[in-house]
């Protein structure tokens, strides 16, 4: 195992190993702090699309017509995961609907041509 760097260093692998309950290899170290520069990375990536979503919302309410898209936006700013699932669910309804709506106006074409010849 290699030698710390500093006092620091040193403080964090032991709070490592009493985390883990013994003293980590450096593969395993270093695959903790790349699991961590990953998250970090995910967050910040969150943060940016989370600022942009702001920024869209903000120019959304000052135009009248975009109104409803600031609210939309805005209710998935505020929960996220919900809107996912309204959404996920809104639009297999809608394309459950359509696809229902073309059989039945399908059949209702049918049923009119049999009765015209």
């Amino acid at each position: 195992m290699a030698q710390p760097a500093n006092p620091k260093q040193l403080e964090l692998d032991l709070e490592a190993a009493k985390i883990h309950g013994r003293w980590l290899s450096d593969e395993e170290r270093d695959q903790l702090d790349e699991q961590q520069r990953q998250r970090l990375h995910l967050k910040q990536q969150q943060d940016t699309r989370r600022s942009k979503l702001f920024v869209l919302t903000g120019i959304c309410l000052l135009i009248p017509p975009l109104w409803p898209l600031a609210f939309g936006l805005t209710l998935y700013l505020l929960y996220p995961r919900t809107m996912l699932r309204i959404g996920l669910f809104t639009g297999l309804a809608l394309v459950t609907a359509a696809l229902g709506l073309t059989a039945l106006l399908t059949a209702l074409t049918i049923w009119v041509l049999t009765l015209i010849f």
